[in-house]
């Protein structure tokens, strides 16, 4: 079956070009889909103005941007922060200064909407950029915004700037959900950090939140990373009692814990303790 060619597939190809700097099949692309009828949008041409900011061709990227601007496209605050960052990279202050002046009127979109674009977009650059800005400022206010930079961070691997966004929204007052602990208990996890992601379970439980089963386990496997098998067993022995926990889950999890430790007898253990009490009908 061929797939649908729109604007998303076309933004979704310029970016991966964009990601080997093949700037000139990117802005191809923008040629092609104009041809065909489809009309870029702004993640279209942010993504083309920072392929060329990023290949060394700052000339081609302003050029592109005052060709926007005159012919009546709407400038965006994604538009904007997109040139703003591809100033900042070669040290064009002023440049930058006099867009972000720019960026005061007031028929822009607010500077949390870009964040969710960007980030959807996979922008990590100008994601980063206008979230700190943002928050310096204090206009991060929707959770949401923070929840959107924690995944987009843990998408690309990038686990410390996860923590920072974590901790700001601690700052901030906030109370993540579900998936964005799960998202940053991995960060830690990745880097090695057992002990302020034992701190993090610890605290979000003892405020209130209600754990996923996926929670609980992905805890379990950070215990016995980090070989801290007599808290893995008391917290087995404690999630066992819990009527909301899938019991069959809990003990392949456990089990699978103590089979990669080459903990065998243990693994032994737990599947036969699973049998006996059989887990395995439920």
């Amino acid at each position: 079956m061929d797939v649908e060619q729109n604007v998303v597939t076309y933004n979704t190809m310029i970016r991966i070009y964009g990601k080997s700097l093949e700037h000139e099949k990117a802005t191809n692309l923008v040629q092609e889909m104009q041809k065909r009828g489809i009309q870029p949008n702004a993640i279209t041409y942010s993504t083309i103005i920072s392929i060329w900011g990023r290949a060394g061709k700052l000339d081609r990227a302003a050029m592109l941007f005052q060709k926007l601007r005159s012919s009546g496209v709407e400038i965006d605050q994604v538009l904007y922060q997109t040139m703003i960052v591809s100033y900042e990279r070669v040290g064009l202050v002023a440049h930058a200064k006099r867009l972000l002046h720019e960026l005061k009127r007031p028929d822009n979109i607010p500077r949390e909407t870009a964040i969710t674009i960007l980030a959807g977009a996979g922008r990590v650059e100008e994601a980063t950029w206008v979230f700190r800005q943002a928050f310096e400022a204090g206009e991060v206010k929707d959770i949401s915004v923070f929840g959107c930079m924690i995944e987009l961070y843990s998408r690309n691997r990038k686990y410390a700037n996860c923590i920072e966004v974590f901790e700001n929204m601690r700052v901030a007052g906030y109370f993540p959900a579900s998936l964005v602990i799960g998202l940053v208990l991995n960060a830690y996890g990745k880097l090695r950090e057992f002990e302020k992601a034992d701190a993090v379970y610890r605290e979000m439980q003892e405020e209130g939140c209600v754990f996923s089963d996926e929670i609980h386990f992905q805890m379990l496997s950070l215990y016995g990373a980090r070989k801290d098998f007599k808290t893995v067993e008391a917290m087995f022995e404690r999630l066992v009692c819990d009527p909301n926990i899938n019991k069959k889950e809990l003990h392949l999890v456990v089990a699978g814990i103590y089979e990669r430790s080459n903990r065998l007898n243990d693994s032994y253990r737990i599947m036969n303790r699973m049998n006996e009490s059989r887990v395995l009908k439920s």
